[in-house]
C-alpha cells in the first residue's frame, strides 16, 4: 500500500507492507488525511536520514472488524486519529479505541480533521473553563480555529488573535466576531471581548519562539488566570509577570487520556468512565457530534484536497497563510464518489431530467 513520508527535508510516497489483523483493531480504508502543519512540518524540517511516515488523522470505511472489538461494524465510516495507527496511508489498523463513527450527513472531509478536533478539545478540558468563563486564542491556524469554534460553541467568551489578516477574517466569518489581525487590535478591544478582569485563560496556539508571546499574554489574563500551551513554542517566560497575578502556565498533551498509553492505545482497554471521563476516543467522539449537530465548521477553511499521488503540493501550500485546512486524498474516495454518483442516477427521480409529454 502507498503512504505519505518525508526523508532528508523532502516528502516521497512509499510503498508499506499491510497493516496487521490483531484482536481490538479495525481495518479502515482510508478516504482522506488531514495534513497537520505544525507537527508534521517539524518532522520535514528536522531531515530524517530515514523515511518517517507522517499523518495521525484520517476518515474512512471499516473493511473488517478483529476479534475483541464492539460497536464497529464492516461498512461504517469511521474518524481515525493517533499516529503510527493513523497515518497518511491507504489502509489502516486502528484500535478501536481510536476510532468514531462517523454519522451520514457529516462531510468525510470536515472528520478527517477528528485528531486536531481531539486535541481542541481536550485543550479546553485543561483549561477547566466553566460557563461564563472567557479566552484569547492566540494563533488561528485549523487548531486555533477549531479551539476558538469549539469554544464558543461551549457559551464561552472568546477573541482570537493571529498575525495573518486572512485567518482572523476566517474565524470571524465562522461567527467568532472578536478576531483581531494584531495583538495592539486585540488589546483595544479587550474588555468587550472577554471582560473588564481579563481573560480566564489564553491558549497559545503559535509555534516558535514563545518567551515574548507568553509574556504579552499574561497582560490579557485576570488574576490566578491559565496560559495553556497548545501549539509548539518554547516556554520561556517572566518569573515576575507571573508571580504578580500567580498565573498557571499548562501544556496540553495531545488528544486526551490514553494519549502515548500502550495499554490504552496499543492494547484497547479503554479506561472506565467512571474515573476517567474525556478520553482521547471519547474526546474524537465529541468532535464528530459538534459537526453533526452543525455547531462547528471546517469545510470554509479547506484550502482543497491534493491526490495522494501529488502529496508533496499539500505541504508547500501548507506554508501559505490562507491554506488554513488541506486533505490528502485517496483513491478510495474517488471509487467512493463515483459509487455514490451510480447509485444516485439509478435511483427514482436520479439520472436526467425527460421533458413532459
Amino acid at each position: 500500500m502507498k503512504a505519505i513520508a518525508t526523508r532528508d527535508g523532502a516528502i516521497e510516497i512509499v510503498d508499506l507492507a499491510p497493516p496487521e489483523r490483531l484482536p481490538g483493531r479495525v481495518l479502515v480504508r482510508v478516504e482522506y488525511s488531514a495534513v497537520s502543519p505544525g507537527t508534521e512540518m517539524s518532522f520535514v524540517r528536522s531531515r530524517p536520514a530515514e523515511p518517517v511516515v507522517l499523518g495521525y488523522s484520517a476518515v474512512g470505511i471499516v473493511e473488517e472488524v478483529c476479534d475483541g472489538v464492539a460497536g464497529r461494524s464492516v461498512g461504517e465510516r469511521v474518524a481515525c486519529y493517533g499516529a503510527p495507527y493513523a497515518r497518511h496511508a491507504e489502509l489502516l489498523s486502528m484500535p478501536a479505541n481510536l476510532t468514531a463513527p462517523v454519522p451520514a450527513g457529516v462531510d468525510p472531509r470536515e472528520a478527517a480533521f477528528g485528531g486536531l478536533g481531539a486535541i481542541a478539545v481536550h485543550a479546553l478540558r485543561t483549561a477547566g473553563l466553566a460557563f461564563g468563563e472567557s479566552a484569547v486564542v492566540v494563533g488561528l491556524g485549523i487548531l486555533g480555529n477549531l479551539i476558538a469554534q469549539i469554544g464558543a460553541a461551549a457559551a464561552f467568551r472568546i477573541a482570537g488573535v493571529d498575525v495573518a489578516p486572512e485567518r482572523a477574517d476566517a474565524l470571524g466569518r465562522l461567527g467568532v466576531p472578536h478576531a483581531y489581525a494584531s495583538a495592539e487590535a486585540l488589546e483595544a478591544r479587550l474588555a468587550d471581548a472577554v471582560g473588564p478582569n481579563g481573560a480566564d485563560a489564553v491558549f497559545v496556539c503559535a509555534a516558535g519562539p514563545g518567551g515574548a508571546l507568553i509574556d504579552r499574554a499574561m497582560s490579557w489574563l485576570r488574576d490566578r488566570g491559565k496560559i495553556v500551551v497548545v501549539g509548539d513554542v518554547t516556554t520561556e517566560f517572566s518569573r515576575s509577570l507571573m508571580f504578580a497575578k500567580e498565573a498557571q502556565v499548562l501544556i496540553s498533551r495531545a488528544g486526551g487520556p490514553g494519549r502515548y498509553d500502550p495499554s490504552y492505545e496499543r492494547d484497547n482497554r479503554d479506561y472506565p468512565i467512571g474515573y476517567v471521563r474525556w478520553t482521547e476516543g471519547r474526546n474524537l467522539a465529541e468532535y464528530i457530534r459538534l459537526l453533526a449537530e452543525g455547531r462547528i465548521r471546517v469545510a470554509p477553511l479547506l484550502a482543497g484536497d491534493v491526490p495522494l499521488a501529488r502529496a508533496a503540493d499539500a505541504y508547500a501550500a501548507d506554508r501559505s497563510a490562507a491554506a488554513i485546512g488541506t486533505l490528502i486524498r485517496y483513491p478510495y474516495a474517488d471509487e467512493a464518489d463515483r459509487e455514490a454518483a451510480r447509485t444516485a442516477s439509478c435511483a427514482p427521480g436520479g439520472g436526467k431530467a425527460v421533458p413532459s409529454e
